[in-house]
């Protein structure tokens, strides 16, 4: 649970620099979709340090892994540890007019971000993707406004703040960002009580 909380954390804090560097010129409208998952969790069972393979047993079985090289702090993974790989997904929608309407696009950025040096083995990577969407409906009485992607997907959003429609209408263009994060963690086992 500790795990899932960094990764919401982490996602959150994504979203947030995002619209911190950007400076938006309204808040942000919706969430459109936000989720988390738990892909995978179990136990460190064996390690050979020579070809840095783990081994991991859940309730499913056991698995094996190689860490590469990028797995920085293996010397830090002892038999015991829990190791959790979780997924964040979260929409956000700015109902903010764009400055060159009719142009659509979008633009993805990944980062990555791992343990520092001598904790244990960590690392998050996230991916933004912000787009233009058109606004193809706009409902005032149910604050749902439906948006046309850049690819012509079309989804609606629920706004949780009815002020920030009073200036948008159909064929606007507004900001979509869309970020998903996923951490594998390796953590210490629960002290037992």
């Amino acid at each position: 649970m500790k795990k899932i909380l960094i990764v919401v954390v982490l996602a959150a804090i994504a979203i947030g620099a995002y619209f911190v560097l950007n400076q938006p010129k309204a808040p942000v409208a919706a969430v459109a979709a936000q989720e988390t998952a738990l892909i995978y969790d179990g136990e460190v069972i064996k390690i050979d340090a020579a070809t840095r393979t783990v081994t991991l047993k859940n309730q499913d079985g056991e698995s094996t892994i190689v860490a590469g090289p990028e797995v920085k702090n293996f010397a830090e993974i002892k038999v015991g540890d829990r190791f959790d790989v979780v997924y964040e997904l979260a929409v956000a929608v700015e109902l903010v007019k764009v400055k060159n309407p009719g142009v659509t696009g979008e633009q993805v950025t990944t980062t990555t971000a791992t343990a520092p040096q001598g904790d244990k083995p960590g690392m998050i990577t996230t991916n933004t993707i912000t787009a233009t969407a058109n606004i193809e409906a706009v409902d005032a009485t149910k604050n749902i406004v439906s948006l046309k992607g850049p690819q012509g997907n079309i989804f609606k959003v629920k706004v949780q703040n009815p002020e920030l429609m009073k200036d948008i209408a159909v064929n606007d263009q507004v900001k979509v960002v869309y970020t998903e994060a996923i951490a594998a963690v390796v953590s210490a086992p629960a002290a037992k009580k």
